[in-house]
């Protein structure tokens, strides 16, 4: 079947769903719909749906948006940052998306989605001209009582950890085979490339050690295979409950590394600082933009009367933050921007002692140990012409710092 034809089928079924019905009888309506059809028609369906995806690859798009009338009946794609509908794509009716996007999920995956009112997911589409299958990261939610998809492509494969240009210092921080425990963050805003970073520390690890690697994620995104080590993916909703359920359970499995894919909330900290405290080599991920706003983040989530005693723990165990941000570059893709934090003793003191402020002065002082402000990294980025100034103005977290290293430094 063609896709033209695929979309009147499509279009026949979203007919059916008369528009006097509303709310959950609507919906009851469009899962024995889904339920009545054959089996080939299921698989159509999903192909119509697969058939963005291997477009969304053509384009080297990110992210794809589909559904509700927040999209106009169009599909959107993320393009190296800029978000916009494709003009080569036919429109599909709220109606038409419902069906389709419906088409996609499980019963059990429905239940949890009408209950919870948004499901997230990991998906995967053949490319049969490659004999390859593609993974996503998925989200379902509802947009004005109609639902929307988002999905974020993973990489089909590992960047090198070579080519995230980390100096040696910040390597062997970041290694099994230099340091056997201590927790390492990895920082950003959604969008700026951490899974790929954390993705690429994890595959190198994996190609240089042997050990015992267990990912605990929501959803599991990129899937390693065992090299040197072994690598266990425990999925959060599907082989284990929570992140912090995931990572105490990880102790009892002998692990070497646990990367965990974000600390959410004061519990799955607690819980991930008592894991590094006993001895183990542990990543995570933070949605904060710079390395001091990342231990802030970490200690403004702990009780009051707690913070004491995690601002002792912290220090002794945090062993590298790296913050990043992808800015756009002058030949239209992204390039990585990132802050780089190594826990020197001087880093460690000012933990305790609860002198926050002093951590910027001194990574900015220590690029000889492989640290730098993300404002000495735009600079640098800026001086070899791989981004405007005004894209590393607008990318820099202190703007005054960053003006004043331009002048003193690039002028």
């Amino acid at each position: 079947m063609t896709f033209q034809e695929s979309k009147q089928l499509l279009n026949s079924l979203a007919n059916t769903a008369q528009p006097q019905v509303v709310g959950g009888d609507r919906w009851q309506f469009i899962v024995q719909m889904l339920e009545d059809q054959s089996e080939e028609t299921k698989l159509i369906l999903k192909s119509h749906f697969d058939a963005f995806l291997l477009r969304m690859k053509q384009l080297e798009a990110s992210d794809i948006d589909l559904g509700g009338p927040g999209c106009n009946s169009q599909v959107w794609f993320r393009t190296f940052g800029t978000k916009t509908p494709d003009p080569t794509m036919l429109e599909y009716s709220i109606a038409e998306t419902d069906f389709l996007i419906l088409n996609l999920l499980t019963a059990p995956d429905r239940k949890q989605l009408f209950e919870q009112r948004h499901i997230d997911f990991s998906y995967r589409v053949e490319d049969a001209q490659n004999s390859f299958w593609s993974r996503f990261r998925a989200t379902v939610y509802f947009d004005l009582t109609h639902l929307a998809v988002n999905m974020r492509r993973v990489n089909d494969e590992v960047i090198a950890f070579s080519k995230l240009g980390f100096n040696e210092h910040v390597a062997k921080a970041l290694s099994l085979k230099y340091q056997k425990s201590g927790l390492i963050l990895i920082t950003g805003i959604t969008g700026s490339g951490k899974s790929t970073t954390l993705d690429s520390i994890i595959d190198a690890n994996n190609r240089t050690m042997e050990s015992h690697i267990v990912i605990i994620a929501d959803p599991i995104e990129y899937v390693h295979e065992p090299a040197k080590s072994i690598v266990k993916h425990r999925e959060v909703g599907r082989d284990v409950h929570s992140f912090k359920e995931g990572t105490i359970q990880a102790l009892r499995q002998d692990p070497d590394i646990i990367m965990i894919g974000e600390m959410r909330n004061a519990e799955t900290i607690m819980t991930v600082l008592e894991v590094v405290d006993s001895g183990h080599k542990v990543f995570s991920t933070l949605h904060t933009s710079s390395a001091i706003e990342s231990i802030d983040r970490i200690l403004g989530e702990i009780p009051a009367n707690e913070q004491d005693r995690i601002r002792t723990r912290l220090a002794d165990v945090l062993s590298c933050v790296v913050s990043q941000k992808l800015v756009p570059a002058q030949d239209g893709r992204r390039v990585l921007a990132k802050e780089v934090l190594l826990c020197t003793s001087a880093v460690k003191a000012a933990i305790r002692n609860n002198n926050l402020g002093e951590i910027y002065q001194v990574i900015h002082q220590s690029r000889e140990h492989g640290m730098n402000t993300m404002e000495q990294d735009l600079a640098r980025l800026y001086a070899e012409n791989k981004i405007s100034y005004f894209d590393a103005y607008i990318n820099s977290n202190n703007k005054k710092r960053f003006e004043e290293l331009i002048k003193y430094n690039y002028s």
